[in-house]
């Protein structure tokens, strides 16, 4: 899966057509004036116009930087250009090489049931770029997106298995796999609970990659990611308009699962664990209920009031399990409330963590690979809307307390590990509209940032 074309960047430019950078209301002249006047081309941000040469043929194009030209806005390129080979001119290295990356992300196409896959334009880059590195980040991007875009029918738990066993296989990792009744023995409780009612066939699982876990000189980085593989809220089951996307629901498997085979090709001195819960949230006589009270891996009751908010069920567990390899960093990735999306929107993830060195870290890295993160409290006083009478905690907050992403973030430091610094990001993982190399549909959201920090954290 998610295999970019291995010539979209390329250090060989022969041949490759010229794309200038222009800002917006640049004066341009004589007949490439007109020609931008015919157009309507005035280098607003994002608008990009191909210009013939004396045989009519296509000779260059031009690409709108706005007021302030952002490297990132290259994402335009590969769906406005015509098949063939271009070069950026004018950039220095730094922009040079994050227009590359932008390129590469903005080629990004889920074509996999069209009858014609489309082909994307190729970019020449400068010899000095890291074309590898730059590919295996967008690569990593791809597949985050593509698993998040392909239909439940199509990414099962089984599918997430499948893929999390090639990662493991290339980079000579473990996979330990714990599939239906075994949760139980093996004390996943709550993974059980929320999958049990799906098919058979698409029994519930634990996903664990080990990799280098005979280093014990290194750092231990847990990534741990929620796979609901669709979401139908369970018996408070969703309305149509609610469950219309829910195959996106394991954006979070995704994200932990694209980070850490980055992670791993980058060989970072660290050891790694990646966690995965992948379940479907379906609906049978075997569905649990809202009112039963479940157990946990750490041995915390909970007590189910809605069986829609399934998702910090499953991470209680494996973030528990998580905290048994004692971590020095904890990073898990959930497209988890819809309360996150009220609070900041579809394009703007929530960054949770009590640890002001990792939020500072993880926002530096934000800003410098434009990829953004918005810091948000875990703010102590909702903490008693997670209590109830009958059990430990309650898995839906009291509606008092209202802000439904810092009550879900709060239930899932109950059971994070202790060791270590731990950080949650409640991802969409979904563009709600098409924007020039943004379709609608799949994202990666948080992941560079991510990887950016713990490249510079582990050098």
């Amino acid at each position: 899966m998610s295999v970019l074309h291995p010539d979209l960047l390329t250090a060989e430019g022969e041949g490759a057509l010229p794309v200038r950078i222009v800002m917006k209301d640049a004066p341009l002249a004589g007949a490439e004036a007109a020609w931008a006047r015919a157009h309507d081309f005035t280098g607003k941000a994002g608008q990009v116009l191909l210009l013939p040469g004396a045989d009519g043929a296509i000779a260059a194009a031009l690409l709108g930087a706005g007021e302030t030209f952002d490297p990132m806005s290259a994402r335009a390129l590969p769906v406005r250009l015509p098949e063939g080979l271009w070069r950026l001119e004018g950039l220095e290295a730094g922009d040079a090489a994050r227009a590359a990356l932008a390129f590469a992300l903005g080629a990004y196409r889920f074509d996999r049931y069209k009858a014609r896959p489309s082909r994307a334009a190729r970019l020449a880059v400068g010899p000095d770029m890291d074309v590898a590195a730059t590919l295996r980040i967008a690569a990593a991007c791809a597949l985050a997106r593509e698993m998040v875009d392909t239909p439940a029918a199509d990414m099962g738990p089984l599918q997430i298995e499948t893929i999390a066993r090639e990662i493991a296989e290339a980079a000579g990792a473990s996979l330990t796999v714990t599939t239906g009744d075994a949760l139980l023995e093996d004390n996943y409780p709550a993974v059980h609970a929320v999958g049990r009612a799906a098919a058979p066939h698409r029994a519930p699982r634990v996903l664990e990659i080990g990799w280098k876990l005979d280093r014990p000189e290194l750092p231990l980085v847990a990534l741990v990611g929620k796979g609901v593989v669709f979401d139908s809220g369970g018996l408070d089951i969703k309305p149509g308009v609610g469950m219309r996307n829910m195959k996106k629901d394991m954006g979070g498997s995704a994200h932990a699962l694209a980070l850490g085979r980055l992670v791993m090709q980058a060989d970072l001195p660290v050891r790694l664990v990646v966690l995965v819960a992948a379940v479907e949230n379906a609906i049978s006589a075997d569905a649990f209920r809202p009112g039963d009270i479940l157990g946990s891996r750490k041995g915390l009751t909970i007590e189910v009031g809605n069986t829609d908010a399934e998702g910090r069920l499953i991470l209680a567990d494996i973030l528990t399990r998580a905290g048994e390899h004692a971590p020095d960093l904890t990073l898990d990735f959930a497209t988890l409330t819809g309360a996150a999306r009220v609070a900041l929107g579809p394009d703007l993830p929530p960054l949770y963590t009590d640890d002001e060195a990792l939020a500072a870290d993880l926002l530096e890295a934000a800003r410098g690979v434009a990829d953004p993160l918005w810091r948000m409290p875990l703010w102590p006083g909702y903490r008693a809307a997670l209590e109830t009478e009958i059990a430990d905690v309650r898995n839906d907050s009291a509606a008092w307390a209202q802000a439904g992403s810092i009550t879900a973030a709060l239930f899932l430091q109950k059971f994070a590990p202790t060791t270590g610094s731990w950080a949650h990001m409640d991802i969409f993982a979904w563009n709600p509209r098409a924007q020039p190399g943004r379709p609608e549909g799949g994202e990666a959201q948080g992941l560079r940032a991510c990887f950016e920090m713990l490249s510079r954290r582990y050098r």
